[in-house]
């Protein structure tokens, strides 16, 4: 069978950079002549994107692919891919789970997809999870929206938090350069993306690993000097980035942010816990007064920025003292979304072999307690938005009302409000809001101010 009457499908799991693999490996299988199948059964090429920050996702993985290689046993001609992290932190060990596997690879091999498949098509089974230098990528990915776009800024992370995964599975970390990034994104612009989001695990050390540096001392490739750098691409209206770190987030860093029109005021910034005992076990590298000197700093510098932020209840031996110092935290700093998450050991860490782990049903517990401050508080910050007039740029049709459209404005709330997708996709519409939820709102379009009769 030629690759031009194959079908392929993608399931993503996991984070921003997951997706932008993804959006990466379907370009290279376009490229390739495939075409894209919206049902994993409709496909014979089907490529599992996987993430192990957390077991229920890795699970659920397990599961799918169960149910296609039973497919497999019937359709031969099936082809089976498990791409990411799950992929390269168990590598050849995938293969004696599900031995119809025909390709398992790491996340840094996404920009090889196409020489990884023409060795699977010639009759072998496939394992590619060894490290590798990334190449600057050249590949045109299969972008799901047509109004916005992921731009990966730097892979991998240097960090070696005590819970994660991810330095294991990612790899070092690698910055692209200035000039291939600010490329992509004029290229982007041409294409008529409005906005774009730069992407890195550890975002805020983009530049560490890039030779060069001033006489003073510092380097000259930071996230800082990139803002600048890329700023005034004709075409791109908005910019956003993440993740970052509490570590590396600098006064510099917020400045810059509030001196650029076309960075939005929106920053996710994960702390993890309120505790000091618990972040030093973490090795996260800074403290709870330092979240707070930072998001103070943010808010001197710009009063109305949007706040989103990370959490871990139930790590290896949090007290109910300790947890009470992160919903502390959470009430004090009034986030406008917390993304919260129970411990879960991940193979390989060191937190994971630790004999002080908490319960299942106090994570529990504590997870449903620090939700619903989560909710109240993001309510409350959502009030300021009612009857407020807020810029948003139309990404999609709402699917559970036909009748409206739905995009983000500049702080990141989700917004819906009459309109027609076939004239405002990729439109910058003021909205003025009439509805405030936890996570999102709901507007109209103002009437233009009537004409005065002289």
């Amino acid at each position: 069978m030629t690759a031009a009457s194959r079908r392929y499908h993608i399931t993503t799991f996991g984070c921003q950079m997951n997706k932008a693999d993804s959006e990466r490996m379907a370009g290279i299988l376009e490229t390739m002549g495939f075409e894209w199948a919206e049902q994993p059964d409709d496909a014979d090429l089907i490529l599992y994107n996987t993430c192990t920050i957390r077991d229920n996702a890795e699970q659920k993985v397990y599961s799918y692919l169960g149910r296609q290689a039973i497919r497999k046993q019937t359709q031969p001609d099936l082809t089976l891919i498990v791409a990411g992290c799950v992929a390269q932190q168990e590598g050849e060990q995938l293969l004696r789970r599900v031995p119809e596997l025909d390709l398992v690879m790491g996340p840094q091999h996404a920009n090889r997809l196409q020489d990884l498949l023409e060795d699977v098509f010639s009759g072998n089974q496939v394992v590619a999870t060894e490290p590798l230098h990334i190449m600057e990528d050249i590949t045109k990915p299969r972008r799901d929206s047509t109004v916005t776009a992921w731009v990966n800024v730097i892979y991998g992370c240097n960090e070696r938090c005590t819970y994660c995964v991810v330095p294991n599975v990612r790899g070092v970390e690698q910055s692209r350069t200035p000039e291939a990034i600010r490329a992509e994104i004029e290229a982007l612009a041409q294409q008529g993306f409005k906005e774009i989001t730069l992407l890195g695990q550890n975002i805020d050390a983009y530049g560490r690993d890039l030779p060069g540096s001033t006489p003073e001392g510092r380097h000259q490739h930071t996230l800082t000097d990139l803002l600048y750098y890329i700023h005034d691409v004709p075409g791109i209206e908005r910019i956003r980035f993440a993740t970052s770190h509490p570590r590396y987030f600098t006064e510099r860093l917020i400045r810059a942010c509030a001196e650029l029109p076309k960075v939005c005021e929106h920053f996710h910034i994960p702390f993890q816990s309120g505790d000091n005992e618990l972040l030093k076990a973490m090795a996260r590298g800074y403290t709870h007064e330092k979240y707070r000197r930072i998001i103070d700093t943010i808010r001197h510098y710009m009063p109305d920025a949007s706040i989103s932020a990370d959490a871990i209840v139930g790590f290896p031996g949090e007290t109910d003292a300790q947890f009470e110092r992160t919903l502390k935290l959470v009430d004090e700093l009034s986030f406008d979304l917390v993304n919260t998450a129970a411990y879960s050991p991940r193979p390989n860490t060191p937190a994971a072999l630790w004999d002080n782990q908490v319960s299942e049903a106090v994570k529990t517990d504590r997870l449903q307690q620090l939700n619903r401050l989560v909710s109240t508080k993001a309510t409350e910050r959502s009030e300021r938005y009612r009857g407020r007039i807020e810029e948003v740029l139309v990404e999609a049709q709402n699917t559970k009302d036909p009748t409206q459209v739905m995009g983000r404005t500049r702080s990141n709330r989700l917004t819906f409000f009459p309109g027609d997708i076939a004239t405002m996709q990729g439109k910058l519409i003021n909205v003025k809001i009439t509805e405030v939820r936890a996570f999102s709102l709901t507007g109209v379009q103002p009437l233009a101010a009537p004409i005065a009769l002289v």
